[in-house]
This record gives C-alpha cells, structure tokens and sequence, in this order.
C-alpha cells in the first residue's frame, strides 16, 4: 500500500510503498476514508518529540473496517469507525478507574516503542520494521490497530469529516467538558484558534459559559473563532495577551486553555486566572521545556494548572456522543477543514500547518 514514511530526524517524509500484515488476535485492519494532518505530526517531523523511527506518521483518522483479526467479536466488516491514538488495554488500573486515556500499556509499549499491543509492528517495508505511530499511522491507505482503537460510530455521518473527531475535537471538547468541568456562567480564554483551540471555543459554548474570549495571531482564525462561539477576540501579533485579557475581565478568568503549548502561552494562560481559576494546558510542548510561575501566588489565589491529556475523553463513550452532536448541528466539524488533499501532499500539508495558515488538512486516499 501507499503510505507516509518519516525515516528519521533530519530528513523528509516520503510518500513510498510499504508492507501491512493481516490484523492478529484482538486487531482489525481499517481502510482509510481521511486522515488529518495534526500538529502531532509536526512535532515528529520537526525533531521536537523524540519516538521510534522509521514510523508512518497520522494519528487521527476515519476509515472503514476491512478484516478482522481473531477473536474480534464487536466488530464487523464495514462498520464505520472513528480511529483513537489511545487504543486501551481495559485491564490495566487506569483503564479500570475509568481513564483509559491515561493507560499504561499505551504509555509504556504503543507509544514509546512505535508498536501494537503485542509488542510488534504490522509494517515493514522491503524487509525492514517500521513503527506505527500513537498505534495508529493513518497516513497510509490502510491500518491495523487494536480492536479498542477503532470506534465505531453512525453510518449516517459524512465519514471523513469525522477523522477530526478522533484528535482535535476530542482533545478540545474535552479538554473544557471532561478535564476541567467547565460550568455555565464562567469566563474563558483560549489561547490559540487551531483545530484544538476551536473545539475548545465550541467546547465551552456547549458548557453554557458567560464569556469566551479567544487568542490568536491569525485574524482568520479570530473570525471563524467568533462564529464558533466565542464572544470576544485579541490579536495577539499586535498586543500583549495577558494585558489585554486583564483589562477585558480585570478580576481575572475562571478558565483559560493554553491550545498551543508554547512555553510563553502556558506562562500567559497562568498569569491571566482570577481566584480560584484554572489554567488547562491542552498544547503539547517539545520534549525537555519547562515553565515557569509563582507557587505562592497559585496558592494563595486557590488556582490549578490541569494537564489535559485527550481531553480527559474515554474514547468509546465520547466519540460517538461527538459525533452525535456533530449531527445535531450542536457542533461544527465541517468549519475546521481548511482543504481535502491527496495521501501524497502530505509533506506540504506540514509545511502548510507549520506556517500557521492551515486549521485542519484532511488527507484523503481515495483523491
């Protein structure tokens, strides 16, 4: 099959032939109706997160079950799935608690090491291992993942539209509804209008907030943040952020959502809390960076700095109920696609997401 192959550090992801084997015990091979092209992905290809390469990047995804592997029982060929970059184990304590997003075997085998539950890889090419990556590599004609990350959904949605469902609005909307428990009546900023950051704006829009100011560089993204939902905008290219949100809501916000990960928006997403706020980080930084803030001024503030990791979702419950407010008209995916491209424009697609100008990309094989 086709598929996107990021040899290592340094160089150019490549659209070349790989090898996919059949889906073993508890997997299923999924063909792929779209792929977005995330920041995640950037962070590989730039050098920011250090993982196992060579790795067929894409990690959000929609597609159309192909085969099962045996033991499968609660799937079936042609089910519509939505593909999760969390495929959990469901034994290990975090998945019992009810957090399969934190769960061990993802946290010390799927993801580390590029590979599937069993510890190995369905793909290779010309002889050689290739790693899968988050336990998805969606950026190829087809995958196999765990039979948990496969989600199915409804048939009556557009399918590849819902490729957004498995990272970005999952992350966003859940980062507020899940992570945080945003309530009705509070103030909320979110820094950074990408795909994440306006599903954190839609987020709080569904949570029935007061106010949501929303934070960007990009006018663009500014305005489509305004029909999303929030009802103020600061161009941060041309202004201090943190002073503006001040002199906006001068006792401080109850919620502010740092979208991006940059080290000076997670600082400004703390410096902007009113009393008892909290600062949700839902962008992820290169490896190895740290930030700084004032622990007596946190504490004597009762203030909280959240991780939010898949925005605290559990996959299998959360991502058809996306999916359904999708259909509703409650939330809007199609608003987040900037361009549906070929598998092969992949590495523009990157080039195009790290200048700032793209929301989300979709890469569609069948193009």
């Amino acid at each position: 099959m086709k598929a996107i192959l990021f040899e290592a550090p340094g160089s150019d992801p490549i659209f070349t032939d790989v090898e996919l084997a059949k889906p073993q015990s508890s997997e299923v091979e999924v063909t792929i109706t779209a792929a977005g092209v995330c920041h995640s992905d950037l962070h590989v290809v730039s050098g920011d997160w250090d993982i196992a390469t060579p790795v067929v990047l894409g990690h959000e995804g929609s597609g159309i079950v192909s085969a099962l592997g045996p033991g499968v029982t609660d799937l079936s060929i042609g089910d519509h799935v939505v593909l999760s970059w969390v495929p959990s184990c469901g034994t290990c304590r975090y998945c019992l608690a009810g957090r399969p997003a934190q769960c061990s075997l993802v946290a010390s085998v799927v993801a580390p090491l590029g590979v599937l539950h069993d510890g190995t890889s369905r793909l290779s090419k010309d002889g050689r291992t290739l790693h899968h990556y988050l336990g998805v590599s969606s950026f190829a004609e087809r995958v196999v993942v765990p039979v948990s990350g496969a989600i199915r959904v409804r048939m009556d949605a557009p399918l590849d539209v819902l490729a957004l469902v498995g990272c970005a609005v999952a992350t966003g909307v859940g980062a507020v509804t899940k992570t945080a428990n945003v309530q009705p009546g509070s103030t909320v900023a979110v820094i950074g209008c990408g795909g994440v950051g306006l599903s954190c704006v839609q987020g709080a829009r569904l949570a029935g907030v007061s106010r949501i100011i929303a934070v960007d560089i990009m006018p663009e993204k500014l305005e489509l943040a305004l029909r999303l939902g929030a009802t103020d905008a600061i161009d941060s290219s041309s202004t201090d952020a943190v002073a503006a949100l001040t002199e906006m809501v001068p006792e401080g916000l109850d919620y502010v959502f740092d979208a991006i990960g940059k080290i000076s928006t997670t600082e400004q997403a703390i410096a902007a809390l009113g009393l008892g706020g909290s600062a949700v980080i839902v962008g992820l930084p290169p490896t190895g960076q740290h930030a700084r803030f004032d622990p007596l001024a946190l504490a004597e503030a009762d203030q909280r700095i959240l991780g939010s990791n898949y925005g605290s979702v559990v996959p299998q419950r959360d991502i058809p109920w996306l999916v359904d407010l999708y259909l509703s008209g409650d939330l809007d995916l199609d608003s987040l696609v900037s361009a549906r491209r070929p598998l092969s424009e992949a590495p523009a697609a990157l080039v195009d997401l790290a200048a700032g100008h793209a929301l989300r990309h979709l890469l569609v094989p069948s193009i």
